[in-house]
């Protein structure tokens, strides 16, 4: 691949609004495509083969039932709006095999497939939410959703794991080229894929703290971050002109401290090495919110209408094991209803997001920062599904067939990403329905 280069926001081509006209009167060409449609219908049912009926019928239930839940789940369609972050995961053989995740390029770690776990009953569940349908994953919907956009995913490993699960859907369906990946041990890092059928861009930006931090980010034998919260992350901000949609995910390395900068002065730390104990102590919440308010702020910014997806935090499940327990997350079924109450930093760190959602929302409304009313802001809130599913995590399974040579007695798991395909393939069957609302 060549160097890397920002997107040109010129270059991007938009797809025409111009429909093609017709010779005769509007009920006239109606009535005739509803006739051809009705003749090659009756000659389906009543003269081809059933494979050909599945081939072709299994498209038009699937479209269907998309547009039923759509009308049915969006305000002023006699319906109230779809909570999708309440309900339950129900038992649904095969809802989750859908793509191959050695094809589709996703980290190593998260192939739980290749590396060899031998049950997959974390395939069959789906989630249910309360009083609504959640269709299954449709590329073509999503694809049709954002045509002619950039969608950009920015944040830590689980916008990355997300980002990842979006790609391997879409890659399954559709053709599609790799416009840029970073090579070695950063290639996960950024990446860039196209979809030319629909002319859409997907790219995931490495940026764990939405803003610019330097430290173990970048080199895992630095001990401490170092992280600017009145300037967004570097790489992202360098195409934020070309993004028209963007979906944040961040928290837990915020959870895990650095020293904090304001215009280049240290205003604090959190969880710090110990020379720098004399800092003041600002703790973990009033950084995460001034992180994603930045973000947020320069995504609103420029009058270029866009759409910012704030994920809420995705619950990890050591339960207080160490990393490197080969017993961590072991647990083989979803958690029902109330078996097992959230974690309250887990719930804090939610709600964080949540609340930043609606200032910014606010903020909007109130036409500041310059995006003239452009930008829409939406949730998409998966914290208490990612936390009833303690069985989705790759656990040891993150390394290549763990128990090849015998039962160490210690071995790095994997209890905060999800397999690939998994429980966040969900994430973006929601993603599609809140792409679909109209603003």
């Amino acid at each position: 691949m060549g160097a890397y280069k920002p997107l040109d926001p010129r270059n991007q081509l938009k797809p025409s609004s111009k429909t093609p006209g017709c010779f005769l009167s509007k009920p006239v060409c109606a009535s005739l495509v509803c006739g051809v449609l009705s003749l090659a219908l009756l000659h389906l049912l009543c003269c081809s083969s059933p494979g050909t009926q599945q081939a072709v019928l299994s498209p038009l239930r699937q479209y269907i039932n998309n547009t039923y839940s759509f009308v049915s789940s969006v305000p002023g369609n006699n319906g109230k709006s779809c909570n999708y972050s309440e309900g339950r995961w129900v038992w649904a053989p095969g809802h989750a095999r859908r793509y191959n995740a050695t094809e589709c390029n996703v980290k190593e770690r998260q192939d739980c497939i290749r590396n060899g776990r031998p049950d997959t009953k974390y395939l069959d569940w789906r989630w249910q939410p309360t009083g609504c349908p959640l269709p299954a994953f449709d590329a073509r919907t999503f694809l049709s959703a954002v045509r002619g956009k950039h969608v950009a995913f920015i944040g830590d490993s689980m916008a990355r794991n997300q980002a990842q699960s979006l790609i391997c859907l879409l890659t399954a369906v559709f053709p599609y080229h790799l416009v840029y990946r970073d090579t070695g041990e950063h290639k996960h890092n950024f990446w860039r894929y196209a979809f030319p059928s629909h002319d859409v861009t997907v790219s995931y930006y490495w940026a764990p703290f939405l803003v610019r931090g330097k430290g173990k980010p970048e080199d895992d034998g630095i001990k401490e971050n170092h992280v600017h919260l009145d300037v967004p992350g570097d790489r992202w901000a360098a195409d934020v002109d070309t993004i028209d949609v963007a979906v944040l995910a961040a928290g837990h390395w915020l959870l895990n401290g650095a020293v904090y900068y304001n215009s280049s002065q240290v205003i604090g730390a959190h969880n710090a090495p110990p020379e720098y104990s004399n800092y003041t102590k600002i703790g973990y919440a009033w950084p995460l919110h001034m992180a994603y308010r930045k973000a947020v702020e320069r995504l609103s910014s420029g009058g270029r209408p866009r759409t910012v997806v704030l994920a809420t935090f995705s619950p990890s499940h050591f339960a207080g094991r160490p990393t490197d327990s080969p017993t961590a997350c072991t647990k083989m079924e979803p958690y029902e209803e109330g078996e097992e109450e959230l974690v309250w930093i887990f719930k804090e760190v939610r709600d964080i997001v949540c609340e930043e959602a609606e200032l910014a929302k606010a903020r909007v409304v109130a036409g500041e920062g310059g995006g003239g009313g452009a930008t829409r802001i939406e949730v998409l809130d998966v914290t208490k599904l990612a936390w009833m599913r303690p069985d989705g995590h790759p656990s040891v399974y993150m390394n290549y067939h763990p128990f090849e040579h015998g039962v160490p007695e210690r071995m790095y798991s994997d209890c905060l990403h999800f397999c690939l395909p998994g429980p966040v393939d969900t994430f973006n069957e929601i993603l599609v329905q809140i792409l679909k609302r109209r603003r």
